[in-house]
């Protein structure tokens, strides 16, 4: 007779064994406990309080307030005091003035401020039955500017309850997949004002914005009763509980529960119960993480298996090859080896090295087999081509890119660029002092910009660091590798791109020009690099669709009304601003990136090559104490290196010792303060210096070797990870980079493994699931980035993530159902760059 487990709606189910009973009747019941890390937990449930809080950088990153990991996934985040139904990403956000955990009474508190309003709030919660209650305090009554507009939020993602229904007071409703809820205009004179004045709606002058209505309201909500791992249930006596849909105000908004605090009172004004719905007996599924790209036949091959904390690994797994007719044969059944906690979950390793012979593989552990993978001598021969063919060619600013039946974009921003304004905050970080250091007045037309570049990520700025990156990554790729590939048509005269069309001559140097033109640019007309060149309106900064469209193409003419036009000019301030402050780093950033563009553009551009050498000695020649510089240490290091990079790259194309001499003298005191920070510049200048010098250097790879070492019992992965708010990828990319110049010049210390490990993390083997970072590269790959395409819910091919994101205290996640997040999905123009190169080492190293 089988045993049996209850599931959750009471009905018998065939179970395992009388283990499985209790367990399954202990947890159905089971309340939610605060844990060592500070957070509300039990099994297939974690309600996180302020573990996280907004940072103030870019404002509501949907990674902060009240937060729940709902059975594995982070379906919740944003319970805080708000000030509009739906808050967009701009909007006021609370400040965390003080967070209390009590684990003896179950409680946790977070105060919350306005400054701006003098509006103080406590939210406590605490566990109560199955689920939470969360209560909100004021020792003030809400101020009357903010009546009608301060309530609890909570904020549910949309992906997560897509083709799922509600409940509100009994009566059902189906979430929508396309936003489809009421919205009403109020006078501009009813807004809570937004982040520094600015404003995320276009109202063509009418002084009005859109409200969303609900969807639903009720004092009773139950989200996804279909579904036990995504049922919420939520009730409050106080207030109507109502249902939002973020998406009418912007596509990156979430579904969104409010209730009003009320007008007038003191103490305990509103008070929630919160009961995330908890799967008897549920253990999150083992996550088997391997390089999707493949494994040449003689490298080190080790699948990472991430379990449930409550879960120990088995003592086996499984290498399967699939052979031409379709015929499964074991070809390896192996130990697994537990490596141990980290974070939240355990690890253990699965070690196929032995198997060696050319195929198509999967691995089998515990019932449940991965997708395929190859082995072979050539797996890593293409994997950077997509990233040069398609998603370079993308990000190409002044240009019309077409490829086959579809053009990306119009030929966009003909209208650049106007002077940044003085003492100015820009929304996205740039900002402007008391002078514009330049000859041009604020707002006046700066000439010649509207030139080459890229799109630095998923937005439209030219970001000058992001280019002096990217054309360093190039170059250096060009002059070791000698990229011949020709896939991409370039026609300056008449603007036009066109992908998978071979036009004669080697992208890579197609690309060095195009970001060199900008630099140029900015050198020869501005006197010194800009920090960046971005649109000036909030409402234009978020644009999504075709680039074209972000300005109107006209320069602005301050004679013309706003929206009105003479067919040559405009009266409407949308031209991209140039943010001029000079900036030290920038200067020796620019002018090692320029003295690099020159060698690998002579014969190819001559032009373009003369001057990119001669701007790049004219910033070399400037007196450091007219550019704004960071004295912090970190700054001061920082500037340190970028000075020994330019004096590296004008070495190496001059060979005048006067750069030489600045090279040696700043290297090793560099190297003296940490291994790690100058060391690729290091190993890249052994081929130009002495036997000396490539001795003397030995001592301190043998040092950065450890540093290495000692990653393999930081973490399962042996990877230098990240812990900010931006996924670690582009460190990962950079240091397997450095470990490629180290094997390069000193084999005998660091072998090619060290290489490896940094590319089969991005390609699979890393936390939270197996996917590829790199889009369109390996068996499985991120369909789903945070590119100028994401409200489409796609990927442009070729571009690389910034992949893992911690969330603290102890969750690492990378969405793959919804594209928002840019610490986890944006793609950048100095990681793909710097992927090119990484791409075209591990093909120099297979051969």
């Amino acid at each position: 007779m089988r045993s049996i487990c209850l599931n959750r709606q009471g009905r018998l189910a065939a179970g395992l064994g009388v283990s499985c009973l209790l367990f399954c009747l202990i947890s159905i019941g089971q309340p939610l406990v605060i844990n060592d890390s500070g957070y509300f937990e039990k099994p297939g449930v974690n309600v996180m309080v302020f573990s996280s809080q907004y940072n103030g950088m870019f404002f509501d990153e949907k990674t902060a307030g009240i937060e729940l990991i709902h059975h594995g996934v982070r379906t919740c985040t944003g319970g805080a005091i708000r000030l509009q139904n739906t808050p967009e990403q701009w909007d006021l956000i609370p400040v965390l003035v003080g967070r209390k955990v009590d684990k003896q009474n179950g409680t946790i508190e977070a105060s919350l401020k306005y400054a701006a309003y003098d509006f103080v709030s406590r939210v406590v919660v605490a566990a109560k039955d199955k689920g939470v209650e969360i209560s909100v305090y004021l020792d003030k009554p809400v101020p009357e500017k903010l009546e009608g507009s301060a309530g609890f939020n909570l904020e549910f993602l949309p992906s997560a309850y897509f083709e799922k229904s509600y409940y509100a007071d009994g009566k059902p409703g189906t979430f929508p997949l396309y936003p489809a809820s009421p919205t009403r205009i109020e006078p501009v004179s009813k807004k809570i004002p937004q982040f520094a004045g600015h404003t995320t709606f276009d109202d063509r002058g009418r002084g009005e914005f859109i409200v969303p209505g609900p969807l639903a309201a009720g004092h009773s909500l139950v989200l996804a009763p279909e579904d036990p791992e995504r049922e919420v249930s939520i009730r409050c006596a106080d207030a109507e509980l109502q249902l939002f849909d973020g998406r009418n105000l912007g596509q990156n908004g979430w579904f969104i529960v409010r209730s009003l605090l009320p007008a007038g009172k003191t103490g305990k004004v509103l008070s929630w119960y919160l009961e995330p719905n908890a799967v008897a007996g549920w253990r999150r599924k083992p996550v088997v993480e391997f390089s999707q790209v493949g494994y040449r036949p003689q490298q080190e091959k080790v699948a990472v298996i991430e379990l449930d904390k409550a879960d120990a690994p088995l003592a086996n797994a499984s290498l399967h090859r699939v052979t031409p007719e379709g015929k499964d044969v074991v070809a390896l059944t192996g130990g697994v080896k537990s490596w141990g906690r980290w974070l939240r979950y355990n690890y253990a390793k699965f070690d196929f090295s032995s198997v060696r012979e050319a195929g198509v593989y999967y691995i089998e552990y515990g019932g449940q087999r991965t997708n395929s993978f190859p082995i072979g001598e050539d797996v890593y021969k293409d994997i950077w081509h997509p990233t040069l063919d398609v998603w370079f060619p993308v990000q190409m600013d002044h240009m019309e890119v077409n490829e086959a039946y579809r053009v990306w974009h119009g030929v966009p921003f003909m209208d650049d660029a106007l002077q940044a304004p003085v003492n100015h905050q820009h929304f996205d970080g740039y900002s402007m002092g008391a002078s514009t250091q330049t000859k041009y007045k604020p707002l006046q037309r700066i000439p010649g910009l509207a030139t080459g570049g890229w799109f630095d990520a998923g937005d439209f700025d030219i970001q000058t660091g992001s280019h002096c990156d990217a054309v360093l990554a190039m170059v250096d790729a060009w002059e070791k590798f000698g990229l011949r590939r020709d896939e991409t048509f370039v026609d300056y005269p008449t603007h036009y791109v066109d992908i998978h069309r071979p036009d004669g001559m080697p992208d890579l140097l197609q690309q060095i020009k195009h970001g060199t033109l900008n630099m140029v640019a900015q050198v020869k007309n501005i006197g010194h690099p800009v920090r960046g060149i971005v649109v000036p309106n909030l409402h234009q900064y978020h644009h999504l669709g075709d680039a074209v469209n972000e300005t109107d193409n006209l320069p602005f003419n301050p004679d013309l009304k706003p929206y009105q036009s003479d067919g040559k000019s405009s009266g409407t301030m949308d031209d991209r601003w140039a943010f001029t402050e000079r900036n030290v780093f920038l200067d020796y950033y620019t002018a090692a990136a320029l003295a690099a563009a020159s060698r690998a553009l002579k014969g190819f551009d001559d032009e373009l090559a003369e001057q990119s050498l001669f701007y790049a000695r004219q910033l070399w020649r400037e007196d450091d104490s007219l550019s704004r510089s960071d004295t912090s240490r970190f700054g001061s290091q920082f500037r340190r290196n970028l000075r020994l990079a330019a004096a590296l790259q004008l070495y190496i194309t001059t060979k005048e010792e006067e750069y030489g001499k600045a090279f040696r003298d700043a290297i090793w005191p560099t190297l003296d303060r940490s291994a790690g920070f100058g060391m690729t510049a290091a190993l890249q200048a052994c081929t130009y210096m002495d036997e000396g010098y490539k001795s003397r250097l030995k001592d301190y790879v043998v040092r950065y070797k450890a540093t290495c070492d000692a990653l393999v019992r930081q973490n399962p992965y042996g990877v230098p990870m990240a812990t900010g708010g931006w996924g670690g990828n582009g460190g990962i990319v950079n240091w397997s980079i450095t470990n490629y110049y180290a094997h390069r010049v000193f084999p005998d210390v660091i072998g090619e493994e060290y290489v490896w490990k940094g590319l089969d993390y991005l390609f699979g083997c890393h936390p939270y699931s197996n996917v590829s970072f790199v889009s369109a590269v390996g068996t499985h790959s991120k369909r789903i980035t945070y590119g100028n395409n994401r409200a489409d819910f796609s990927y442009i091919a070729g571009g690389v993530v910034p992949g893992i994101l911690i969330l603290k205290p102890d969750f690492p996640e990378n969405k793959e159902d919804w594209p928002f997040f840019w610490g986890e999905n944006e793609v950048t123009v100095g990681i793909c760059a710097n992927y090119i190169f990484l791409g075209a080492a591990a093909g120099e190293l297979s051969r």
